[in-house]
């Protein structure tokens, strides 16, 4: 959401088509019995093709049945597409798995194909990490929609995953303009850890203004939360609103103050009720490094921002807020949080990590999910510290 509110203010020729080359001599209607004769070498062509195929898989057989012999095992399967999902117990060893992809098609060059030693997740042992649930927090405008990648690559892995829309977000039925909270606009987040069972825990992860939504989170179940994963979000402290910290960057972002659009649904003589975004500028803010169709997935189901849960100060505490371990994930290229603010937040309340998503711009999950899904489960394996 980035530096909110810092001021109110002709037809193609048709190619003709070479005439059919004739045969030279004489005049195909005084050719005796042609289209037998044409029959009969399609015949023989046919015969010939269909006798090489077998020759070639004949031989192809055999090879096979030496490789197995010479490997002790029948079992091998081939790798017949980047898409193909191989069972997790081939062999009996881990060593033998295979990775999976979630998709054939080309991999984005912002975001190769990670490497089978690179996947973190291939030796993972989900029953000894502290908790394998995540919660995924959209940031301002956005809903549950923009983490399907992140979804998918995660269940993939065999993790649990929760990704929620927050009041007036996404799906959620409610008008923007009539939120007057933070409190309002974070409950459905604060509803589902409330009803989490006793000793469940659970990851979050917060995303541009998610980030201050996350924070409120856990400074009221501290207990539910085993860590806190800020990407490129607002990670605020105590006493601080997500309006006063971009006010400390006024003029360092004015591709945000182009590109919002203030909505006075009380009228004009009362503050703001939302902002939303030129749609013109979402590629250039936002998506600056995202796949086109991510870019038109998101034109047409971003929402206007309520205002003021952004003008809203946070209580935060060392005995709460402060005992949930935090993370945060940096995005270089930037045009909505410029790196220069992510790195003051950082300064103003250090966490104990931070990752960098090289190549990535306000919206890792569509620029950079596998990168982004990689750093994720590191966190998620990352013991406690004594």
């Amino acid at each position: 959401m980035g530096n909110l509110c810092t001021c109110f203010a002709p037809k193609k020729p048709v190619k003709k088509r070479k005439p059919t080359k004739r045969v030279p001599g004489n005049n195909p209607q005084t050719l005796p019995n042609s289209s037998n004769r044409w029959t009969r070498i399609r015949s023989q062509r046919k015969d010939s093709t269909d006798s090489l195929i077998q020759e070639q898989a004949l031989a192809a057989a055999i090879l096979f049945s030496q490789h197995q012999s010479q490997n002790g095992s029948g079992s091998l399967p081939f790798d017949r597409s980047a898409s193909l999902r191989y069972p997790n117990n081939i062999s009996g060893s881990k060593k033998s798995q295979l990775p999976r992809s979630s998709s054939s098609r080309a991999r984005s060059l912002t975001d190769p194909l990670l490497q089978p030693h690179q996947l973190v997740n291939q030796d993972i042992k989900l029953d000894d990490l502290e908790t394998n649930h995540f919660i995924l927090v959209h940031g301002g405008g956005f809903g549950a929609w923009c983490w399907y990648k992140t979804i998918a690559l995660l269940e993939e892995g065999g993790f649990k995953v929760t990704a929620i829309d927050l009041t007036g977000s996404g799906i959620h039925s409610f008008d923007s303009n009539a939120i007057t909270s933070l409190s309002q606009y974070v409950k459905p987040l604060t509803d589902f850890l409330e009803k989490l069972p006793d000793g469940e825990k659970v990851i979050l992860v917060g995303h541009d203004f998610g980030g201050a939504c996350i924070s409120y989170a856990m400074e009221l179940f501290p207990y539910k939360i085993s860590k806190a994963v800020y990407v490129a979000a607002t990670m605020l402290t105590n006493g601080q609103s997500t309006l006063d910290m971009f006010s400390q960057q006024a003029n360092s972002n004015g591709l945000m103050q182009q590109a919002q659009v203030f909505v006075y649904a009380n009228g004009n003589g009362h503050p703001p009720t939302a902002i939303e975004l030129d749609k013109a500028l979402l590629r250039e803010l936002l998506f600056n490094q995202s796949p086109g169709k991510d870019v038109a997935l998101a034109s047409v189901s971003m929402r206007p921002v309520p205002f003021a849960p952004v003008l809203e100060k946070l209580s935060l505490s060392g005995t709460k807020y402060g005992t949930v371990r935090r993370f945060y994930i940096e995005t270089p290229e930037d045009n909505c949080v410029p790196i220069t603010i992510q790195e003051s937040m950082i300064n103003s309340s250090p966490p104990e990590k931070v990752f960098r998503l090289k190549g990535a711009d306000h919206s890792p999950f569509f620029s950079k999910p596998q990168a982004l899904h990689k750093i994720l489960v590191e966190i998620s394996k990352l013991p406690l510290t004594c």
